[in-house]
């Protein structure tokens, strides 16, 4: 399949700038064979059964988008100018792989100051990337950065609007644990307490895995033969406790429901071998048309750029007729499109619905 495939038209009117409030406000689309039903994410629990399992990625976004300033001597006195800042991912050695604007002007050795608190020294350069060396770490490093960082909203977001500290509540899960995303795993926004409660009342149960959603996320599929993309890599766990009540739901017939892109993708790679098993490491599974899943029933998830990678996921796993037919029904319908937007709930056309 070509890239030009997976492109349709949307009305930028359609994505969403702020989330829906309360967060189960937030409509759902159900796509099943029969046809598509329009929903709310609160009534989410009617269109489960309780032998169903959801599975959350509980990883927490950072404030990774950092602004400071360098400064340097030059025959007219020193010179001060800023710089922008966007944190990628955590090194074995405890420095940071950035994305740095301009990161042509800044030299190796150079220190950039974002506060009193916090700065940085920049060790090195690579791929268009940084590598850069705080002068914290540990806990000292993640209470600077919480007073340094803005939360990194996605470049189509970003565009139109700074973001705020209303960006810290709206863009992170309830139930995030594990600090180390710079994206947010956006279907699980729509979760709140009540949503949760009516769950479990339906005899939904949950399980928690972390994927550390990166950057790459929003990086553009830059070839028209899907099959030449080389998927970028981020870390994920699956770990037992997980692995065993996702085996055992199967073992009862219960339905495997993985909630977002990331969850879905770290369990298909930690059951490769048929199974879901215990799994950690970095995953660079690309999901696309023709893919064999092994262990996710269905899928929740938001709408998703055009021409991008997670278009070829959800058309794996319902069919690209199908995908066409549902995101044509919600451009239609004014449904709010991409992280802040509305939910889908979709099943493969093989699912017992």
């Amino acid at each position: 399949m070509k890239l030009s495939d997976f492109d349709f038209d949307l009305p930028e009117a359609l994505i969403a700038t702020r989330p829906a409030k309360p967060r189960s406000a937030a409509r759902l689309l159900v796509s099943r064979k029969g046809g598509l039903r329009d929903a709310i994410v609160r009534d989410l629990a009617d269109h489960l059964r309780p032998s169903d399992r959801l599975v959350f990625n509980n990883t927490k976004v950072i404030p990774a988008r950092l602004f400071g300033t360098r400064q340097r001597d030059s025959a007219q006195g020193a010179v001060t100018a800023g710089i922008e800042v966007t944190l990628l991912a955590p090194t074995a050695d405890g420095q940071w792989d950035a994305l740095i604007k301009p990161l042509r002007k800044v030299k190796e050795g150079e220190q950039i100051v974002f506060t009193p608190a916090l700065s940085a020294t920049l060790t090195g350069k690579f791929d268009g990337q940084a590598r850069l060396r705080f002068g914290l770490s540990g806990d000292d490093f993640d209470v600077a950065l919480d007073a340094a960082g803005k939360m990194p909203l996605p470049p189509y977001i970003a565009a139109k609007r700074a973001a705020d500290a209303q960006d810290h509540e709206d863009y992170q899960p309830i139930f995030a644990k594990h600090k180390g995303a710079v994206a947010a795993p956006t279907a699980s926004l729509h979760f709140d307490d009540g949503v949760m409660a009516s769950l479990t009342r339906r005899g939904v149960e949950h399980s928690f895995v972390t994927l550390h959603v990166g950057a790459g996320t929003f990086l553009p599929v830059k070839v028209d033969d899907i099959t030449q993309h080389k998927m970028h890599s981020e870390w994920g766990e699956v770990n037992a406790k997980a692995a065993a009540e996702i085996a055992q739901t199967r073992a009862m017939g219960g339905r495997v429901i993985p909630v977002g892109t990331t969850a879905l993708r770290l369990l298909e790679t930690a059951s490769r071998s048929g199974e879901i098993q215990p799994w950690v490491g970095d995953t660079d599974i690309f999901i696309k048309p023709g893919f064999d899943f092994n262990v996710c029933d269905g899928l929740m998830t938001n709408f998703h750029l055009p021409k991008s990678t997670l278009m070829m996921l959800v058309s794996a796993l319902i069919g690209k007729d199908r995908v066409d037919a549902t995101y044509s029904h919600a451009i239609t319908e004014q449904y709010r499109f991409f992280s802040y937007g509305d939910a889908s709930l979709l099943w493969p056309d093989c699912a017992d619905v």
